[in-house]
């Protein structure tokens, strides 16, 4: 707790001032995001870090590998199911952003269960990635043993939250947007889903290779 308490000194001695206006507005206003991040609970792929956040700016749900559980309405795993509903009915936000991250110990427990073997819950909580892992290979890229699946992960979790169906009428209307990202933990490379080519591009490339109005059709 003494850490914390560190932190929370600092956070009041050099963040607070700077900020006291905008936590006095999210107070009296309430809070409306723009964006649901749902990102892994890996401590070193934190969302407000690599977005450069603000107080209020982004509603943030972290869960072992990043995982969107396939739409059901009566049965487990409201947890995440519940956020992704409150972000989108409730708060109306206007982004959905599915990031997964490099050397994914959630990814690699489905991979193979003995990544994860005697800790609670984990071994069924990855029985989501299921078909992504049936025919996978992980394939060593560096520090990184899966990317590939990593990627993949990825992909499944942004065609999940299509089949909810609050989520599907909102992207069909045009008032919601779905996007899967990568972050490369050792180089701190965001990759982008194109998700009419099915691959990821690192942010750098996209930025400097198109415009910026044909950049954001991904």
């Amino acid at each position: 707790m003494e850490r914390l308490i560190k932190g929370y000194r600092e956070f009041r001695k050099k963040r607070w001032p700077v900020e006291r206006a905008n936590y006095l507005e999210l107070a009296e206003k309430g809070q409306k995001p723009e964006y649901l991040i749902i990102a892994c609970s890996d401590s070193r792929s934190d969302p407000a870090t690599i977005f450069n956040g603000r107080p209020g700016e982004f509603f943030i749900v972290r869960n072992v590998a990043a995982i969107v559980p396939p739409y059901d309405s009566e049965h487990g795993f409201f947890g995440t199911r519940s956020a992704i509903a409150y972000a989108v009915v409730a708060l109306g936000v206007r982004n959905v952003v599915v990031m997964g991250h490099a050397q994914c110990a959630g990814v690699a427990a489905a991979m193979d269960p003995r990544a994860a073997e005697g800790v609670p819950y984990v071994r069924e909580w990855v029985e989501l990635l299921k078909p992504v892992v049936e025919n996978a290979v992980c394939e060593k890229d560096g520090l990184d043993l899966c990317p590939n699946v990593e990627r993949d992960t990825v992909k499944l979790s942004v065609a999940r939250l299509l089949d909810y169906p609050f989520i599907a009428e909102r992207v069909k209307a045009g008032t919601l947007r779905v996007d899967g990202a990568r972050f490369n933990i050792a180089d701190g490379v965001l990759e982008v889903l194109n998700q009419k080519a099915g691959k990821f591009i690192p942010v750098e490339r996209r930025l400097s290779s198109l415009p910026w109005r044909q950049a954001a059709s991904y």
